[in-house]
């Protein structure tokens, strides 16, 4: 049986700007309020705020905050993200910043990802993630410049020559790993349950 079709819609291109605007809200001066709240606010209403990896003027993360909270600042993002854990990162499309009530949502991600990981992450010998889990879990948060490797050779056009940062991205992607602070492109690595307190 087919679902009863329903008329087109009329609509005006003045209302279909409107109901845009609406949507994205960018029809009002603050409607999220200030502060890393309002930056926890605004990623839940988008759903996810992806993270820019080309800086020409600023990133576009950087951007879509702006025009949405009244003087916003980096700052309003690295404390939703670090201190207040309001958001984490993760991937949706592409690596994003993303509502930490979502989190449930990428548990079957993560598990798959643990599970089936693929050509790149397939390729990081388990050793490797347990070191850097005992290295996290004994030093506490850590980025890639606090491993020493030897460097090896590439066999993944996206690979590290550094092993450690292999198996970083394999404990992140798995969710063993969470992101628990960012400057500008360097990374700073957690245990996820730490992070967000979900030891206790």
């Amino acid at each position: 049986m087919s679902a009863a079709r329903r008329a087109p819609l009329d609509l005006s291109t003045a209302d279909a700007r409107r109901i845009w605007l609406r949507a994205q809200r960018l029809d009002a001066p603050e409607p999220f309020g200030t502060g890393p709240e309002a930056v926890r606010k605004a990623v839940e209403h988008l759903g996810y705020v992806q993270i820019d990896t080309i800086h020409v003027i600023e990133r576009a993360h950087h951007h879509i905050l702006w025009s949405r909270i009244p003087g916003y600042r980096r700052a309003d993002l690295h404390a939703a993200l670090s201190r207040d854990k309001s958001v984490f990162e993760y991937w949706t499309h592409a690596l994003a910043y993303v509502p930490t009530r979502d989190f449930r949502y990428f548990l079957p991600e993560m598990k798959r990802r643990r599970e089936t990981p693929g050509r790149w992450f397939g390729s990081t010998p388990p050793g490797e993630l347990r070191r850097v889990l005992a290295r996290i879990r004994r030093d506490g948060p850590l980025s890639i410049r606090d491993f020493d490797d030897t460097p090896v050779e590439k066999d993944h056009l996206w690979a590290s020559r550094k092993p450690s940062k292999r198996a970083l991205e394999c404990g992140f992607h798995g969710g063993a790993l969470t992101i628990s602070a960012r400057s500008g492109m360097l990374k700073t690595y957690e245990l996820t349950r730490r992070h967000f307190g979900w030891d206790a």
